[in-house]
This record gives C-alpha cells, structure tokens and sequence, in this order.
C-alpha cells in the first residue's frame, strides 16, 4: 500500500508535544500530542517583531495611522493671534540633523502604537532650544519618587546609562545620542507621551497589546498554511499496526520506524514522497473538514481585531467581511475623524505645554485641518454652505472656517 504523505507528528521534539505508542485493540498507533497555545509577551520588543516586523495587518496599519497623522502640518497661535512664523514651528519642521518634521513624528506615533509610550528630549545651543530627539521607549525606565509620581528617567543604550530629570537637565553617565554640537546641552527635561492605561499609573498601554490574540492567530495560521504547502498541502494522519497474529512492535522496530519516517518523508524537499508499508501497518488519514480547514476567514477575523484596536477601518486594509461604510471616501474620512486626528490633538496639546516651557511664553499647536486630504469633503460642504449664508458678514465667515 502505498501512500504520499509527511508526518509532522511523529517527531514531538520538533513540536515541543509528546507521543505515545498506545495499544488499542493489540496494536499501535502512532499519535500527534496537543501543544499549549503560546502568546506573545506584551514588551515593545515583542510586539514590534511579531506584529510590525513580521505581520503585513499590522505593519500596515500602524504604518497607516503613524503616516496620516505624520502628514498634517501643525499651526502656532500666541493667545487668539496666529503665528505665520515662529522658532517653535522651525523646530517642528527639522526636529534635528537626522530627521525631518514628518520622519520624526511618523516615528513618534509608532513608538506610542507598539509601546504606549513616547519619550522626545530637547537639546539646546544655551538657552535656545536647538534639537528634538526620540528615545527608543524599551530602553526607558520611569523612576518614581516617594510620592509616587515620576521624579527621574533612567535611559539605557548598551553599557550606557544616565538618569533625565522629569523636571529638566540630565544627570550622570555619558550622553547617548546626537549632539547639537559646540556648546550643547539638554534643557528642558523630558516629554513624556503616553497612551490611556487603566492599570499603570506612569506608562501607556499600546493598542497592539489589546489585539495580541488576534495577532498571534494570524500569524499562527500564517505559519500553519505555510507547514501545509510544504507538506504538499495533505494532513498529516497515523500509522496504525494491526497485525493478524497479535502483538505490539518491540522497542527496536518502533525506534527504527520513527527513524526511517524522520530521515525519508520529514521536510519540504522530501514531500509527496510515497511511503512503503508493510507487516500490519495500516495508514489512517486525520484530515480536518472543510470548515476546520477554514483558515481564510479566520485570518480575515483576526485581521479585522487587529485592525479594530488601532481604529482602522478593514476596509481600508483590503480586508472583506464587516465593511459597515457605504464606500471607501466615508471610510478614509471616519478614519481621519475617529482615528488620526484624536491623536494629532492630544500630541499637540502635550507639544503646546513643552514648548511654552522651553520658550518661556504661552503657545497653543493645532493641527491644520484644511490641509487634511482625507476631511476635503467636509470642507467644500462648509464653504459652500458659508458661501449661502446672506445673514452673515464677511469677517463672520472667515471666522466660522478658523480664520
């Protein structure tokens, strides 16, 4: 008899599982055992390999977010009175010699997705506040002080450490990280952003923790279907030994079986080989019904959480089922509205309150909502309806569209 097939199950070592050799009926069946499931820890490093580094949902979709909310531009406004130009706003747009305006905050609302937490400390060239600099969140540690809110933050880069004041300056160890050059220094302590966290009265909670069940399926079916075309897309099943006279295989030929099975029809290279069997061996096929076998709807489920954590809609991702918006314009707007701009507002309110500090003088930051692609619609609908209005003046209408 024979039969093309690869048996995963028969070597649990590679399956962190454990066979049994089970008499049933007077002979043996060779059996695949159950493994626990495993998850992903919760650490940004974690989250970051086994979510943006190696799942295309959400790579995307942070990617997605971090971008769109990188690309609006932000406005300056001294009281009621906007700024056409203001140091504050320089700064913004070259936070430092490496990174430009976009390239910095893409980077920062990335660090707030995958870890909760943003970290942005200021370098200054005397008292003028000359570079804006991200600090990796994994390398950050809160030090609280005896009343329990942060007094100190501990940065580490390899052997380095020094210890930034929550209040301004830094203390201790070697500086990490580039320079403004002659006369450098940090000022103003550090900008601590964090997403809500309902447990942590000092760090955030990032939106991929929430979804770490649908990321760990998705990749697991990834995984699962790639083990399937390897295997020549056939499940795998058991060798059964019923012979007519009665009795179990002995030691040696069980070892010798396992052994054979491992060196002729285990891997990719070797599958579809067919299988010689003899002496009683019989195999039994453990194939899944079609419904088990669904594994396309699963991942688009799991996609769809994971991309419900972050607030995107699926659609967005091409992903189908559960597409609630009419087209693909409502969707991209209720993504800017319920999503992007959310998160835009926050950063500029936690920036206007910094870089008063630093610049000793009030400063209110607000992202430019007429530069936004994504509310154009929403836009032309007010001026058109302002542009109706006969009751009001002009000057009221510039007003009513924030000028």
């Amino acid at each position: 008899m024979r039969l093309p097939f690869r048996l995963p199950w028969v070597f649990p070592a590679e399956q962190g599982a454990v066979s049994d050799a089970k008499a049933v009926g007077g002979g043996v069946s060779l059996v695949a055992g159950e493994g626990e499931a495993r998850w992903t820890g919760r650490s940004y490093a974690s989250l970051s390999r086994e979510g943006f580094m190696k799942n295309p949902v959400a790579h995307r979709t942070v990617r997605l977010v971090a971008e769109a909310a990188a690309a609006i531009p932000w406005l300056a406004y001294r009281d009621a009175q906007e700024l056409d130009r203001h140091p504050a706003l320089a700064l913004i747009g070259q936070p430092n010699a490496r990174m430009g305006g976009a390239d910095f905050f893409e980077a920062l609302y990335g660090h707030l997705l995958l870890s909760g937490n943003a970290y942005v400390e200021p370098l200054a060239i005397g008292t003028r506040p000359a570079e804006l600099h991200l600090l990796r969140p994994d390398r950050v540690a809160v030090v609280a002080g005896a009343d329990g809110w942060p007094e100190a933050y501990d940065y580490r880069a390899g052997s380095q450490r020094r210890r930034i004041s929550a209040g301004g300056g830094s203390a201790g160890g070697a500086g990490v990280g580039g320079g403004a050059g002659g006369g450098a220094g940090r000022c103003g302590g550090l900008l601590h952003l964090k997403l809500f966290h309902p447990l942590d009265d000092h760090l955030g909670f990032p939106p991929l923790a929430a979804a770490q069940v649908a990321l760990d399926l998705h990749n697991a079916a990834a995984r699962w279907n790639k083990a399937l075309l390897d295997n020549s897309a056939r499940p795998s099943g058991a060798l059964v030994y019923q012979p007519k006279e009665g009795g179990n295989l002995s030691a040696d030929q069980y070892e010798r079986l396992k052994v054979e099975l491992d060196e002729g029809y285990s891997g990719p290279m070797r599958a579809g080989r067919p299988l010689l069997l003899e002496g009683g061996l019989d195999w039994k096929s453990m194939g899944l019904s079609p419904k088990d076998m669904d594994f396309v709807e699963a991942r688009n489920g799991a996609a769809r959480d994971v991309a419900l954590a972050f607030g995107v809609p699926p659609m967005l991702l091409g992903i189908p089922g559960d597409n609630t918006y009419a087209n693909y314009q409502e969707a991209n707007r209720a993504f800017y509205r319920l999503t992007v701009l959310p998160l835009v507002s926050r950063t500029a309110a936690s920036f206007s309150g910094f870089l008063s500090g630093l610049y000793g003088e009030p400063l209110r930051l607000v992202p430019d909502l007429d530069q936004v692609a994504g509310l154009a619609v929403e836009r032309d609908a007010l001026w058109a309806r302002l542009g109706a209005a006969d009751f009001l003046t002009e000057e009221e209408k510039r007003q009513a569209v924030g000028y």
